[in-house]
């Protein structure tokens, strides 16, 4: 199906933030939703299934009206996800006091997601990768911690090779550690910025520590996310879901299909799942490849091995 539409009254600024430079965005929402869009000045025609072209419509009439000033790329992306990009406190949507002041879900399971964590004092979030699962878990953190409803967080995640043997690692414990939480300290980084980040290590607000080192502790008003955890075992899970203590919260991400566990080992996210999931204050969320804000084709990459991965369980 073939869809027309012009753009009026036409406004070149507004051309070109919706195209992106050399047409990025179209590009993007051309893979995103399979379609094609060709443009002469406002006039648009976009050719692909009904409903698609439609979407693409959608998006591209969305991405109008807020095109008075440069669309990131990363928006475009949320758009396709389903967020035109124009909610605000007003709609309901939970709003998070980070530097990312937009920042809010961008899927149904998202939003259900936030609303688990803030209200329940444990939170597991299971999917693949690109969901949103540690980011957003981390961008709640930094919330409470802002709002002082914790003294402060603590991230931990597994020191466990993905797949691959790193060998002898030089530099001190923190050096050997550091490539392990380097995700962590992104997503810090982007939500809180590098100077804050920096100020909340010095006066104790702010810790990154490899799961061995909970052992033996009781964290009280802290915010705690283990990330990764399809990587512990079921001794760690339970060593870490008990070292909550008074004005705690707690979130656990992580994605049961990359264990990188030795095989035969059992992960101790999968077992949590099954021991923990009718016990009172704990809430479970599940991502799928819809939840999925990163780039169009890891969607796709997921929905991929999902399949093969039935089709293996279902072979003899």
């Amino acid at each position: 199906m073939i869809l027309r539409h012009t753009f009026s009254p036409p406004n070149n600024t507004r051309l070109g933030h919706l195209c992106g430079a050399m047409d990025e965005h179209l590009r993007t929402i051309e893979l995103g939703l399979q379609v094609k869009i060709a443009h002469r000045h406002e006039q648009f025609k976009i050719d692909g299934p009904k409903a698609k072209a439609a979407q693409a419509l959608e998006v591209l009439q969305a991405m109008y009206e807020r095109a008075a000033k440069p669309i990131p790329a990363d928006q475009v992306q949320w758009m396709l996800a389903g967020d035109n990009g124009l909610q605000d406190s007003d709609t309901g949507a939970m709003q998070l006091l980070t530097r990312r002041t937009h920042l809010q879900a961008r899927t149904p399971t998202q939003s259900i997601y936030l609303e688990h964590i803030a209200q329940h004092d444990i939170t597991f979030g299971i999917g693949p990768a690109g969901t949103g699962k540690t980011y957003l878990a981390v961008a709640c953190a930094v919330d409470a911690l802002e709002r002082s409803a914790v003294q402060r967080i603590v991230l931990t995640r597994p020191a466990v090779e993905a797949g691959e043997k790193l060998g002898f690692l030089p530099g001190d414990l923190g050096q050997k550690v550091d490539p392990y939480l380097r995700p962590l300290y992104d997503a810090l980084y982007d939500l809180m910025g590098f100077e804050r980040v920096q100020k909340a290590f010095e006066r104790n607000a702010l810790e990154i520590a490899p799961l061995a080192f909970m052992r033996g502790r009781t964290l009280n008003n802290a915010f705690v996310i283990l990330d990764e955890a399809q990587n512990t075992t079921p001794e760690q899970m339970k060593m870490f879901l008990t070292r909550l203590g008074f004005g705690a919260k707690a979130v656990v991400t992580g994605d049961v299909s990359q264990i990188d566990l030795p095989k035969g080992h059992l992960s101790g996210l999968v077992d949590a799942e099954r021991v923990l999931k009718r016990v009172p204050g704990i809430a479970m969320t599940h991502f799928t490849s819809a939840d999925v804000v990163r780039h169009p084709m890891v969607a796709r990459i997921v929905d991929a091995y999902d399949q093969q991965r039935q089709r293996n369980k279902s072979t003899p």
